[in-house]
């Protein structure tokens, strides 16, 4: 497996951090311009970017994972079942994960779209 995997526990940290920040909006001129957070341009991570890293990550995750199947029922020595395990779950914990947050996205824009004008 690649130092590049994210751990369950991880994924689930990353989540809570996300949720924590969300719930916290600030008050005040920062809520309206970012720039005035201190926050520089180089700093700024877009939406898209990281969304697209984030399903990339799975994607990569999904492909080691089928990898480390395809080698195992070749008989590779160097590759264990628990090890295959592990990366089967992983995977599919990142994916669940990948499509709790379409799913969000999806009601978001679906109460936008339903906002009277």
């Amino acid at each position: 497996m690649s130092g590049n995997d994210m751990s369950v526990d991880q994924i689930l940290s990353q989540m809570q951090q996300l949720r924590t920040a969300a719930t916290q909006r600030p008050a005040g001129p920062e809520a309206i311009n970012p720039a005035a957070q201190g926050v520089n341009e180089a700093e700024r991570t877009n939406f898209a970017d990281a969304l697209t890293q984030a399903v990339g990550q799975v994607n990569e995750a999904q492909q080691t994972t089928g990898d480390l199947k395809n080698r195992l029922q070749a008989g590779d020595d160097q590759v264990t079942l628990t090890e295959v395990m592990l990366a089967s779950q992983r995977s599919s914990v990142a994916f669940e994960a990948t499509l709790q947050v379409r799913n969000r996205l999806v009601q978001a824009y679906e109460k936008v779209m339903n906002m009277p004008l």
